[in-house]
């Protein structure tokens, strides 16, 4: 990580964490500065390389006496610890927060997962599209005559689960200042996503949501939904209020009063006649069209064009699907993307501990390398 001024410098953050919510919210961190040092680690264990940045990666043999006093000497040097396995794991394996508390009390201890350390299906496995589902932001996306259109996984995995974590976090280190002290956080996705969606409960039922597919945020609302172009290229439009629809309406060319846009009764046939027109150019014509004329209307990009886009090129300049911007913008303190070279650092971060060679070579597997894992085979709760 570059940066002496950074957010999180100093903060150091051990994260036992797989798959995508955690190591996605400990890479934010990594991004403000932190020292991430990922436990176990290794490509078999963080399988998606997109959030392996600006990491240290070690292998500790946590089956063995020598593995867990060496992570216990680590956690006892921490700021931030991470996990994400089902609620128990790590209390059996010694490595609880009542545990770890003892010898720092000011650790800031955050737990991924899916349903939460308690509940009737604290236990369960499950993925982004059960804890979408469950928290009714599935059963409100989609068409009225099919079934509920799938996110990705954006919502539970990464907004729900990796970006709440980091806030989280970055609450309870804040709070730290003031008390001195460390706590637990007990992070899960299925809460995340009922934050998310707390507009939209309010609005169920009612003229601004009353089913899925029906509604002024749904695709119904010919103002507000996606359009194919000559070119099979997509234009989204979302020209919600007056000034926005009017300036949609004048730059159409439609030359007929312009009708009340709120009035579901006129949906229908603006519709049929926004389709005829938009799929008369290509949507790179439309866009044209439309610079400078505040209709809201855009371009629906695929992935690989995004980084081509000459907005997205001036506010991260360099970056690509396989170097993704560091956000959030800070004025004084730069947020930038660290690099991990793949090494193995088990050796060099617990000699920094003091720990000599030979407990060393005890607590850190024979076979250590970016590609091992010694772990207890134990599935994790997070997708």
């Amino acid at each position: 990580m570059t940066g002496q001024n950074s957010i999180l410098k100093g903060t150091r953050v051990l994260d036992l964490t797989r798959l995508a919510p955690g190591p996605y919210g400990s890479m934010l961190l990594a991004d403000m500065g932190a020292e991430v040092i990922v436990v176990g680690g290794g490509r078999s264990g963080l399988p998606i390389d997109s959030y392996r940045r600006g990491k240290r990666f070690i292998n500790l043999d946590l089956k063995s006496e020598e593995g867990l006093d060496a992570f216990r000497l680590l956690a006892a040097n921490a700021d931030v610890l991470m996990e994400g396995f089902r609620p128990g794991v790590m209390h059996r394996l010694g490595l609880g927060y009542d545990a770890l508390r003892q010898d720092n009390p000011k650790l800031v201890y955050c737990s991924v997962t899916g349903y939460g350390q308690d509940g009737p299906l604290a236990q369960e496995a499950g993925h982004d599209i059960n804890y979408v589902g469950l928290s009714g932001a599935l059963g409100a996306m989609g068409p009225l005559d099919g079934p509920p259109a799938l996110p990705l996984n954006i919502i539970a995995d990464f907004a729900a689960g990796g970006l709440y974590a980091a806030y989280s976090i970055l609450g309870a280190l804040l709070e730290r200042e003031r008390s001195g002290l460390g706590q637990f956080l007990d992070v899960a996705m299925v809460d995340g996503c009922l934050s998310l969606m707390t507009m939209h409960y309010s609005d169920w039922g009612k003229p601004v949501l009353p089913s899925r597919g029906k509604g002024l945020l749904t695709g119904e609302a010919p103002f507000y939904r996606c359009y194919v172009c000559n070119d099979g290229k997509y234009l989204a439009v979302g020209a919600l209020e007056g000034a926005f629809f009017t300036n949609l309406w004048r730059g159409l060319n439609l030359e007929q009063p312009m009708p009340d846009h709120m009035r579901p009764d006129t949906w229908p046939a603006m519709t049929e006649q926004f389709e005829r027109l938009f799929a008369s150019r290509s949507r790179d014509a439309w866009v044209k069209h439309f610079e400078g004329r505040d209709a809201c209307v855009s371009p629906v990009l695929a992935p690989d064009e995004v980084f081509e886009h000459p907005h997205v090129q001036v506010r991260f300049p360099g970056s690509d699907s396989y170097a993704t911007p560091a956000i959030p913008h800070y004025s004084r303190t730069p947020t930038m993307p660290g690099v991990t070279d793949g090494t193995d650092d088990s050796y060099a971060v617990l000699r920094a501990l003091g720990l000599s060679e030979a407990k060393i070579n005890k607590a850190v597997p024979e076979t250590s390398n970016v590609t091992g894992l010694e772990w207890p085979p134990v599935k994790p709760s997070q997708p």
